[in-house]
This record gives structure tokens, C-alpha cells and sequence, in this order.
């Protein structure tokens, strides 16, 4: 499952953070949650289709992309197929690297990266997130262009993450806790998709890759760590 908070208001719980509430059984519809339960998404599915197009963006030579991906959960499965169905359109094939063991994850990025046009896509992951330094680690290693989904791993040395501002979600779900102890019922409350959303360069990386930021995306990145 992947990275979930919630809190509870005597028996009303709001999560922050989750992705497909509805698949994993927390509600049992985004518009009237039910089961006493409501909260903010990570992200939406659609947002995969953004990985491959930052990709191809930064890295235009790109022609092949490994996506690393914990299929042991829907929202990996669900990732991974967005990914699958934009690629062709940008002229890239997809290939899938499961994250199991660090050694099974290094050796598959090694095999990989015998492509000399290939690059790296990272979705929101409890997995990932574990496996983060290494993935950072080997995306540097083979000079593989990568595109993460939280900020932390721009500032950990990744090339470029696209993905919800955390702070935000926090914020708004505040809000809720606020209804929720003035009376409202959680069930009621519909869940929320982000509405704040951050591109995050790491330019350092991008010279060590040598790659050339181009001047529209960094004019529309929310920061650029030097």
C-alpha cells in the first residue's frame, strides 16, 4: 500500500496522501465516500501521462524508459498502464522494472542501461521510497535521465520530479478536521484530488547528465536547485 496518514475524529477518519481510495476499500466513491471515511489523494492516475512527456522534454533523444514500479499494488499496475498508453505517442517503448530486492533492482537498471537512449520513471511509491538513494545512485551511475513524482527526490540528488505539493494536501485536510469537529460527517465529505501540483529541477544533476534544461521548463519549474 502505498504512503498513508489519517487521523481519527472519535470514529470519523481522514486520510491525506492515498492513492485509489476506492480500489483499496477506504471509501466507496470519491464523491460520497461512505464507511465514515474521507481524506486527499496523492495524485490521480492521469498524472503519469506528465513523466514521459517531462521526459521526452528534457532528454528529446530519449527513445526507451524503464519504469520502476511495485506491481505487488493496484496503484502500480494503474501507473504503469497510463505510462504504457502515452509512451507511443512520444516514440518511446516501455519497459517494466519490478522493485523487489536492491539487488535485483540494480541489476535490471544495469541491463537496461545498455540502451544509450534510455531514461527512468519513478511513480509515487512506498517501495520507491525505500529504494530511493539507490535509485538515485544508479540513475547517476549509468547517466540515465529519470523523473521522480516527490519533490525529496530532487533535492536528493534526482534529475526532475512532477508531483502534488504535500503541504497542501496537510493544509486542506486541516480544513476537514475543522468540519468534521464542528459536526459534519466524514462520509459526506468528498474525497479531494490535488489541486497544487510542483516541477522541481536539480540542475547540478542535469550538467552531470549533460543535459541542457530547455528555457520553458524552467520557466514553468516551481524550483531549481543549483
Amino acid at each position: 500500500m502505498r504512503a498513508t496518514r489519517g487521523c481519527r475524529i472519535w470514529r470519523a477518519k481522514c486520510y491525506t496522501i492515498v492513492t485509489d481510495p476506492v480500489g483499496n476499500g477506504y471509501v466507496e466513491s470519491l464523491a460520497r465516500p461512505g464507511r465514515n471515511a474521507t481524506g486527499f489523494m496523492l495524485a490521480e492516475y492521469s498524472l503519469n501521462a506528465k513523466y514521459p512527456e517531462l521526459l521526452k522534454e528534457i532528454a528529446p533523444g530519449l527513445t526507451q524508459v524503464a519504469v520502476l514500479r511495485d506491481a505487488s499494488q493496484g496503484a502500480g499496475v494503474g501507473d504503469f498502464a497510463v505510462i504504457q498508453a502515452i509512451a507511443p505517442l512520444l516514440r518511446m517503448q516501455v519497459n517494466a522494472i519490478d522493485l523487489r530486492e536492491a539487488g535485483e533492482i540494480e541489476s535490471a537498471v544495469a541491463a537496461f542501461a545498455h540502451s544509450p537512449t534510455g531514461g527512468l520513471i519513478m511513480p509515487g511509491s512506498a517501495a520507491g521510497r525505500h529504494y530511493r538513494d539507490l535509485i538515485i545512485a544508479l540513475a547517476a551511475r549509468h547517466k540515465l535521465p529519470a523523473v521522480y513524482s516527490e519533490r525529496h527526490f530532487a533535492a536528493a540528488g534526482g534529475l526532475i520530479t512532477y508531483g502534488a505539493n504535500w503541504i497542501d494536501q496537510y493544509r486542506l485536510a486541516a480544513g476537514y478536521v475543522d468540519r468534521i469537529l464542528k459536526g459534519e460527517k466524514a462520509a459526506d465529505l468528498p474525497v479531494q484530488a490535488p489541486t497544487k501540483y510542483e516541477v522541481v529541477i536539480n540542475l547540478k544533476t542535469a550538467k552531470m547528465l549533460g543535459l541542457e534544461v530547455p528555457t520553458t521548463l524552467l520557466a514553468r519549474a516551481d524550483e531549481v536547485i543549483e
